[in-house]
C-alpha cells in the first residue's frame, strides 16, 4: 500500500494553487476558452494514464476543477502531489 502523507508533507510540497479538503487536493482554474480547457483535460488524461493515477475532473465551460486523492490508500499520497505538479505544468502552458 502507498504511504499516506502527513500534514507537514503536504505543506512542504508547496502546492500553492491547491487546497486540502479532507482527504483530497483540489484546484479550480479558468482557461481562456472551452477549447483551451479541453486541451488541458486531454493533457491531464495522458499524464494520468502514464501515472496510472486518475483525478476527478469537473468541466464547466472553461472552468476546470481537479480533485486528487489516492482512494486505495484512504487519503493523500505522493502520487497526488506528483500529479498536481504535472497538472500545474499543463495549466501553465
Amino acid at each position: 500500500m502507498t504511504e499516506l502523507l502527513t500534514d507537514r508533507d503536504i505543506e512542504d510540497a508547496r502546492l500553492t494553487d491547491w487546497t486540502v479538503a479532507g482527504k483530497s487536493l483540489t484546484r479550480t482554474v479558468e482557461l481562456a476558452s472551452f477549447r483551451a480547457a479541453i486541451a488541458v483535460v486531454n493533457g491531464v488524461a495522458d499524464a494520468a494514464e502514464a501515472a496510472d493515477h486518475h483525478p476527478d475532473i469537473d468541466i464547466r465551460w472553461r472552468t476546470l476543477t481537479f480533485t486528487l486523492s489516492t482512494h486505495s490508500a484512504g487519503g493523500l499520497t505522493q502520487k497526488d502531489v506528483d500529479l498536481a505538479r504535472r497538472i500545474d505544468a499543463l495549466i501553465a502552458n
